[in-house]
């Protein structure tokens, strides 16, 4: 598989995860950093901000902020699907796995655990009181849920979109990175599925800014 999309619930491990996977791969880790620098060269600095909040009730009624909302969505697909036609990439998290659905040479994952599991451990590595942590992780997992549902039509809580779903209370990070990366490097096995990401149709100037950020003047053949 040239592309892993990973999908995690908050305080799940999903970071760290992507970054052994992309290490043990050799492959780029497209994250929140990099989306964000790539849609602000197109004048769309506030992604991360319309990103992870829930609009207020009041900003349906908002046709210029919804119009603006739905700019950045398009956006956020196309640096997406120029990244996995880039191949040889680790996407964690922006919907990754919603957009790219349906290619045959990309594996999505999605990592989960029990509430107060994921809550403790944000408690212990953000230095939180549980009261805080607790609303940190339910609010995290609300906003996700709100943008997902709402932009892709697809239910989060969901596992039929993944091809692998790790619940990292009882395995390791490391135990599941190495299992990612074993299914990473079997062939792709979905006959029913004919498309890949070679054949995505990507606007050049954007294919080209993100094989610039990339650091990479073409893609991986």
């Amino acid at each position: 598989m040239t592309v892993i999309t990973i999908s995690r619930e908050f305080g799940s491990g999903g970071d760290l995860l992507a970054e052994k996977v992309a290490h043990a791969l050799g492959y780029h880790l497209v994250d929140k950093a990099f989306v964000s620098a790539v849609l602000g060269q197109y004048g769309l600095s506030e992604f991360d901000s319309e990103y992870e909040k829930q609009p207020g009730f009041w900003e349906g009624f908002d046709t210029e902020k919804a119009a603006r909302r739905d700019t950045m969505v398009r956006m956020l697909n196309q640096v997406v699907r120029a990244v996995a036609r880039h191949g040889n990439v680790v996407i964690l998290g922006r919907s990754g796995y919603a957009i790219l659905a349906g290619l045959a040479d990309v594996l999505h994952v999605r990592l989960q655990a029990p509430l107060d599991d994921r809550i403790e451990l944000v408690r212990y590595e953000m230095s939180l009181s549980l009261i805080e942590a607790r609303a940190l992780v339910e609010e995290k997992d609300k906003v996700r849920k709100a943008f997902i549902e709402s932009f892709y039509r697809v239910p989060w809580e969901s596992s039929h979109a993944f091809d692998i779903a790790l619940n990292t209370s009882r395995i390791s990070v490391d135990v599941a990175s190495d299992w990612v990366v074993q299914a990473a490097r079997l062939p792709a096995c979905n006959l029913d599925v004919k498309m890949t990401t070679r054949q995505l149709e990507i606007d050049a100037v954007m294919q080209q800014a993100v094989s610039e950020k990339l650091r990479c003047p073409t893609e991986h053949t």
